[in-house]
Formats: C-alpha cells, sequence, structure tokens
C-alpha cells in the first residue's frame, strides 16, 4: 500500500512523514494544486491532504478533489463524512439536528423578513456567527435586537468580508498584551487596515443569510474533545479576559481532572454518528450539562503536545504522550 501525502508547514504532514518513516510505510509527496494532481496519485491506495479553511487555494478546491477521488476508490483523508461540514457552521447545525446532538440551540434564516420577525420575539443576547471562520473570527455577542438587525441589514445587504481587519488589529493586540506575540505582529495588523487579505477576495462577501446562536451564560471555559479512530484526548480553554469566546485564547489547560467522562462518551458517540476519521467537537456547558458549539476536523497539532493522555472507546484512560497523526495514519491501513 502506498500514501500520497500533500506537504505542507505547519499542518499534519510532517508527523504523517514522520509516522511512515517510523513504520516503513511507503509513501510519496504529491501536489495537490497541480493540474496532473490525478495523474500524481495513479498508483496510490490512500490521499493524505490537510486542507486549511483559511487558504485561498483550499476554499477554491480542495473538498471537491478529496470527493472525487473517494468517489474513484481511492481512500481519503478527510474523507466525505468528515470534511464536507468542515468550516460551515450553518451546515454543522442541520447535521447536529438531523442526529439529535446536544446543539446550543441555533437558528439561520435566508430571509431578511423572517429574520427581522424573529428578532421581536426572541430574547437578548445572541451570538451572531458567519458560516465560515476559525478562532473566534467573525463571532460576535448582540446584546440588544437593535444590534441584531443591524447585523441582519448588513447580512442581505453588503455581507460581511471574510477579513475582518479591526477584529484581526484587536486579536493580534490581545495577544501581544498576553506575550504570545511580537509587536511586529501588531505593526503588520495596522499596516493591514489599508488593504484585505488574498483570501478575503477569494472568498467574496457573505451575505444572503443570517446565523446566531444562544449565548449560554456563566461558561468561563469550553472544552474541546478530539476523536480519532476509537481514541480521545481534550483540552480546556479558558476564555480571554473581559470576553466570552474561548477559541484562540492562548489560555488551555490540559490536566485529566478538567475532563468528565460524560462529555468523553458524548464525544465518542457524536463521531460515530456523522461517521468521522477525525472530530474536534467544542462544547459550553448548561446546567452542567454539554452543548455542542461547533465542529471541526482541523487543529493546530502542537496545541495538544502537553495532553497528558487519551481515552480508548471504553473510557478506559492511557497516560503519556501519544502520536494523533500516526493514529490518522493507521485508521487508513485497516
Amino acid at each position: 500500500m502506498q500514501i500520497a501525502i500533500h506537504q505542507k508547514n505547519n499542518n499534519f504532514s510532517s508527523k504523517w512523514i514522520e509516522y511512515c518513516k517510523k513504520q516503513n510505510i511507503d509513501y510519496k509527496i504529491v501536489n495537490c494544486y497541480s493540474n496532473d494532481i490525478i495523474e500524481q496519485v495513479k498508483g496510490c491506495d490512500v490521499l493524505m491532504w490537510h486542507f486549511n479553511q483559511s487558504h485561498p487555494k483550499d476554499v477554491l478546491f480542495a473538498k471537491q478533489l478529496i470527493f472525487a477521488l473517494q468517489t474513484a476508490g481511492i481512500k481519503v483523508f478527510p474523507d466525505f463524512h468528515t470534511a464536507w461540514h468542515f468550516d460551515d457552521k450553518v451546515g454543522q447545525k442541520y447535521l447536529l439536528e438531523a442526529i439529535d446532538a446536544p446543539l446550543v440551540p441555533s437558528y439561520v434564516f435566508y430571509d431578511k423578513r423572517k429574520a427581522l420577525d424573529w428578532i421581536e420575539e426572541t430574547n437578548f443576547p445572541k451570538v451572531f456567527k458567519l458560516r465560515r471562520g476559525a478562532g473566534s473570527a467573525h463571532v460576535k455577542l448582540a446584546e440588544t435586537s437593535k444590534e441584531a438587525k443591524k447585523l441582519v441589514n448588513k447580512a442581505f445587504g453588503r455581507g460581511f468580508s471574510q477579513y475582518d481587519k479591526l477584529a484581526n488589529l484587536k486579536d493580534r493586540w490581545y495577544k501581544y498584551r498576553q506575550g504570545n506575540t511580537g509587536l511586529w505582529n501588531v505593526i503588520k495588523g495596522v499596516l493591514r487596515l489599508g488593504k484585505t487579505t488574498e483570501f478575503a477576495k477569494v472568498a467574496g462577501h457573505e451575505k444572503g443569510y443570517i446565523y446566531f446562536q444562544d449565548f449560554i451564560p456563566g461558561n468561563e471555559y469550553d472544552i474541546r474533545v478530539i476523536v480519532i479512530d476509537g481514541k480521545a484526548f481534550a483540552i480546556k480553554r479558558l476564555t480571554r479576559e473581559g470576553d466570552f469566546r474561548a477559541s484562540g485564547s492562548g489560555h488551555i489547560l490540559y490536566e485529566k481532572y478538567h475532563f468528565d467522562e460524560d462529555t468523553i462518551q458524548l464525544s465518542f458517540h457524536v463521531a460515530e454518528q456523522v461517521k468521522s476519521q477525525c472530530l474536534a467537537i467544542d462544547y459550553v456547558f448548561q446546567n452542567g450539562k454539554p452543548l455542542i458549539v461547533e465542529l471541526s476536523y482541523g487543529f493546530v497539532k502542537e496545541g495538544y503536545y502537553d495532553c497528558e493522555g487519551y481515552w480508548d472507546r471504553n473510557l478506559n484512560w492511557h497516560p503519556g504522550d501519544f502520536d494523533a497523526q500516526g493514529w490518522m495514519v493507521e485508521s487508513l491501513l485497516k
């Protein structure tokens, strides 16, 4: 069996290659951006590509390529069940409701009048989100009906750019104050106020719909559980200072006692229901019960190296280091 791997810095591919070398697994490096990628993977049994929701080229064609190869009988990572809802919060709403998973109550409207009518009837605050975006990008708290109506008017008007210049600068300043980035990164954020990103140009404006979730108060953190091939590990992310958002805060706790087995069990169940090869599930809690905020298949691998261990499907705890990307390779060899 030969595995084709699209190699790119700062993603899963370095660990996939390292694992293949250790296990003497036959692999070849391919370039998914090449016109002849189909020719490149001929003779291979598997293609692995950790594509990125913020990379303009990936947004254009990654899912189409992956699903085409899967249809042709080649094993792929991520496959259809893993990737179709990636970076699509509206799609995740439908998926989680369809399998009766405990989703934070979510609302989507494709008609401006219906959205405005709903605003008159609902209570606030509500959390506004675009269907795309990671690390709390494009997530805002609508405190009042007036703020929500302003968002609706924009959604059904000029729409929202995929690059929020001011929010990006605030995020850079926050990370600088926390000691997680340098001053030059903040300066680059100031310079970016005068231009947009290539990704935003390619992706275009988000418009023609509006998406809200209930705001679940009292959460000073969220829990992310990642399930891969019958194994699970987790992190606890503290919210930003003076903010309700935890994703992208940089404040992470890893000790096992932060995670209850009911949430881990639920994560296994959801991953099996959606048939995902790799599923990252973000939770907040209401009266002690976990509610799913959103899903992903991708994550920054370095953020999980300090996990103290993992659970197997029977909730047995395995302390110590583990190779999550190696699990991905193993799952495709079965």
